[in-house]
């Protein structure tokens, strides 16, 4: 069995090295860069009038179509996103990427708004009403609908695709699996035995879930403004305990981004391209744009402009890391 598991995790790591190589970064960042530019730099210029609607009252006035508020929708996908991503993420994209990973998951962070804004604008665009009167979207929906009818086999055939590796991804990288694990060994580390965190997580979990989707929404919509600001006050107060090695980590971070980090004691020392691929697709991790994962959520709000709701989950895209 140990044989086993040192043999799946191998294979894992060479699957995560391939996923996430060269082209893989490359493609990310253009795909953002040309997003952005196609947008006229949209996460600056429109940055405050997404924030504006985020907390507008009259954005879920009744007769706007969807199944929850655009605010629960954001919540939605914030809530997988907030803690683990950024907590865990972070950590890990320093530990082997260096301190330069931190410069290229701002990057990342940056032109993944512009990302997310087109997905979850797509995602409401393209939705659809399933036979129980509910409405649904998200990227295999606009992979069907969105390519055209000259290609509607390999739309499908992509669509399909993109749901069995979401799938995969939801419990083997992004989510599920990941978050559990951290939360478990965290509670491990305060002598609490993993079998009675893992199982009160299951119950919460399964009670929230059960309720459907407008339930999760309402949870999250009052749990997630409380996880996001006990996240900023921490950081904060972590920031004013070491004001003193702020510009020399600042500075350390911009530097490592583009040069080799020198072993010292037990650290083996961080290439360039290290950096750039932990901090990437750590960056990923912790805000999920581009992953098809914030659409799902978009794709039910109450609102009657797509561009509307592509800006207000955009905003959950500018916290990174």
């Amino acid at each position: 069995m140990k044989d086993f598991v040192v043999y799946l995790s191998e294979a894992l790591n060479r699957v995560d090295d391939w996923v996430w190589g060269p082209a893989m970064l490359a493609l990310i960042l253009v795909t953002g860069i040309a997003l952005t530019m196609s947008l006229k730099g949209i996460q600056i210029s429109q940055f405050p009038r997404a924030v504006r609607l985020v907390f507008t009252p009259h954005r879920d006035e009744p007769g706007k179509q969807g199944d929850v508020t655009s605010f629960g929708a954001l919540c939605t996908a914030l809530a997988a996103t907030i803690g683990t991503g950024n907590i865990v993420g972070v950590a890990t994209a320093v530990s082997i990427g260096g301190p330069g990973a931190l410069f290229w998951m701002f990057v990342a962070a940056f032109f993944g708004m512009a990302t997310k804004y087109a997905e979850c604008l797509l995602a409401v665009r393209y939705r659809e009403i399933d036979a129980n009167g509910r409405y649904v979207g998200g990227p295999m929906y606009y992979i069907k609908n969105g390519i055209g009818p000259k290609s509607k086999g390999l739309a499908k055939f992509l669509a399909c695709m993109f749901s069995v590796f979401g799938i995969m991804a939801g419990c083997l990288g992004i989510g599920t699996y990941t978050q559990i694990n951290s939360v478990v060994e965290a509670g491990a580390a305060l002598s609490i035995d993993r079998i009675i965190t893992a199982s009160v997580i299951t119950v919460l979990v399964g009670a929230i879930t059960l309720g459907g989707l407008k339930y999760i929404a309402g949870t999250a919509k009052k749990i997630v403004p409380f996880m996001a600001l006990v996240y900023i006050v921490c950081c904060v107060a972590v920031i004013c305990m070491n004001i003193g090695q702020v510009p020399d980590a600042i500075a350390k971070i911009v530097t490592s981004a583009f040069e080799p980090l020198p072993a010292v004691g037990g650290f083996a020392g961080a290439t360039v391209l290290m950096a750039i691929q932990k901090g990437i697709s750590r960056g990923i991790f912790s805000n999920e744009a581009g992953l098809g994962s914030a659409p799902l959520a978009a794709a039910s709000a109450k609102t009657g402009s797509p561009a509307e709701q592509g800006l207000i989950n955009m905003t959950g895209r500018a916290r990174s890391p």
